[in-house]
């Protein structure tokens, strides 16, 4: 069994309903969920937006690759109201990276695995600029060290408060 650390988060409709039933999907479909975060509210980083984010970094054991990891949350992600073809058409029109949606999966950590694939890059390599990502994952797994950089979690949210 692998610790997966997923970062959900959302900014359209019912976010807090949509994160817990996104947290119960992953929990059938991905692996126990050991611990999670509570959630934490942000300004969209990226991109201009009215409505605030909603993040929860949450814990998972999974016997699942990490491929089968992110193909269980997309399905999540769409079950749920994404629609990856019209943010791409929001972006296009916008010129922004990023855009609003009712749900994000973000795989930030698949244990303590390097992984550079075209549809999968773990861990999450703006991990260290996000503190939208930071904040929830240092409640669950603070001394968790990065397996790039051997910085813990908390160094890198200390850091962004420098």
């Amino acid at each position: 069994m692998t610790r997966v650390a997923l970062l959900l988060g959302g900014n359209q409709g019912d976010v807090k309903r949509t994160l817990q039933t996104a947290q119960q999907l992953i929990n059938s479909r991905v692996g126990a969920v050991l611990r999670c975060s509570h959630r934490y509210e942000s300004a969209p980083w990226g991109f201009p937006a009215a409505q605030r984010f909603s993040n929860q970094a949450l814990e998972v054991s999974t016997d699942l690759s990490p491929l089968e990891v992110l193909d269980a949350c997309q399905q999540i992600e769409r079950e749920l109201g994404r629609n990856r073809a019209a943010e791409a058409v929001e972006k296009a029109s916008s010129g922004a990276a990023y855009s609003s949606r009712p749900i994000d999966i973000d795989i930030i950590f698949y244990g303590d695995e390097v992984i550079d694939d075209e549809r999968l890059t773990v861990p999450h390599p703006l991990l260290a600029e996000r503190e939208f990502a930071l904040q929830p994952l240092a409640e669950i797994m603070r001394r968790h060290r990065h397996p790039v950089t051997g910085v813990t979690v908390g160094e890198m949210l200390g850091a962004l408060h420098k």
